[in-house]
């Protein structure tokens, strides 16, 4: 076959795919799945190893699984709850100060601010003279 078979077809289901995955939006989300798959352990150690046991010293229960209460026959382990935002917040709190943060000093750094978006009057003027120009 020559290539000036294939002139004026449509690319193979292959060729879309891989146009797909090969978009920047599309690698950067599976680097930060990633990414937050793996930081998913350290930051379970961090909050079951390190903060935990902190908070347990200084409130003097060092195992909030423990924790519940008993309305009847119905048991509320709001233990298990305390260990889920301890770990949220953590979670938070890392992607705030690794992420968020230093991201807002190198764009300052560097002058790379994102510019403000048009406003509705803004983008209609603008509209109205291209217009104009369109049909004089």
């Amino acid at each position: 076959m020559n290539t000036a078979d294939h002139e004026g077809k449509q690319p193979g289901i292959l060729a879309e795919f891989r146009n797909f995955l090969l978009r920047g939006n599309v690698v950067d989300l599976a680097v930060a799945v990633v990414i937050g798959a793996a930081s998913a352990t350290v930051v379970r150690s961090l909050v079951t190893d390190l903060i935990t046991p902190l908070i347990g010293a200084i409130f003097g229960e060092p195992d909030f699984s423990a924790m519940s209460f008993q309305i009847g026959s119905a048991v509320f382990r709001y233990g298990n709850f305390l260990d889920a935002v301890i770990g949220f917040i953590t979670v938070v709190a890392a992607i705030f100060f690794l992420v968020i943060k230093p991201t807002e000093r190198l764009a300052r750094l560097t002058g790379d601010t994102a510019q403000p978006d048009p406003t509705d009057v803004e983008l209609l003027t603008e509209i109205r003279d291209l217009l104009k120009q369109r049909n004089p």
